[in-house]
């Protein structure tokens, strides 16, 4: 597995399958160079290959927990679109409260998209 950040908020944890398919990504994007660019420098300064134990557990490299301010912290798992995400408590209230000021509309829009 590949723990990462792309944003240097949230930890994204993801198989390595898919993190190699990001790489073929920021590789062939050119959209805007820069951009990938950015990304994967990210990517590539805050991650590091992971594995996880026979309890299933993986260990957050000390950089990562760091920069993310993840020490000391509840930490928030959340699966999406192939990796998990993995955000402090104080990431997770902000994604909540975001969430829930938008669900209305968000949900009509998804809902004559096709959602079920």
């Amino acid at each position: 597995m590949f723990l990462t950040s792309l944003d240097r908020r949230i930890a994204s944890l993801y198989p390595i399958a898919e993190w190699r398919t990001n790489e073929k990504f920021f590789d062939a994007f050119s959209d805007d160079p820069a951009a990938a660019d950015n990304i994967a420098f990210n990517a590539a300064d805050l991650g590091a290959d992971v594995e996880m134990d026979g309890q299933g557990r993986i260990t957050v490299h000390p950089e990562l927990r760091r920069d993310l301010k993840m020490e000391g912290t509840e930490l928030h798992l959340i699966a999406y679109k192939g990796h998990v995400q993995i955000m402090t408590e104080e990431l997770y209230q902000e994604q909540k409260r975001a969430a829930l000021a938008n669900t209305a509309a968000d949900l009509n829009v998804l809902k004559k998209a096709g959602l079920r």
